[in-house]
C-alpha cells in the first residue's frame, strides 16, 4: 500500500536483476486502491491498503492461491538526513481455497 505506483515500478525492476519477472502478476495494494485520478503515486497507509485489498477484493476472486506480503519501513526524516539504514519488515501470508 505505501509503496504505490512509484515503488511498484522500482520492485518491478528490482526483482528483475535478480533474475525473476513480477510485471505480470504483482501488484501493490495502495495502487489497487487508489485511481490513477487520484495521483496517489507513493501510497497510502500499507497496513490498511493491505487488509482492504486482502479481505475486500483478492477474497472475491477465483483465484486457487493467494501470496500477500506486507511490508513496512521504521524510518524518520532525522535517522535519514544522518544516512542511517533503514530498518524493513515484511510478513507474508499464503492462502489457498
Amino acid at each position: 500500500g505505501d509503496l504505490g505506483k512509484i515503488g511498484r515500478e522500482i520492485v518491478v525492476e528490482l526483482a528483475q536483476r535478480q533474475g525473476f519477472d513480477l510485471s505480470g502478476n504483482y501488484r501493490d495494494c495502495g495502487e489497487l486502491i487508489y485511481s490513477k485520478e487520484q495521483l496517489e503515486n507513493a501510497g497510502g497507509s500499507g497496513c490498511a491498503c493491505s487488509a482492504l485489498v486482502t479481505l475486500g477484493m483478492l477474497f472475491n476472486q477465483n483465484y486457487k492461491r493467494i501470496l500477500v506480503v506486507a511490508t513496512g519501513a521504521l524510518h524518520s526524516p532525522t535517522s535519514y538526513q544522518q544516512g542511517e539504514n533503514i530498518p524493513a519488515i515484511a510478513h507474508a501470508i499464503s492462502i489457498e481455497f
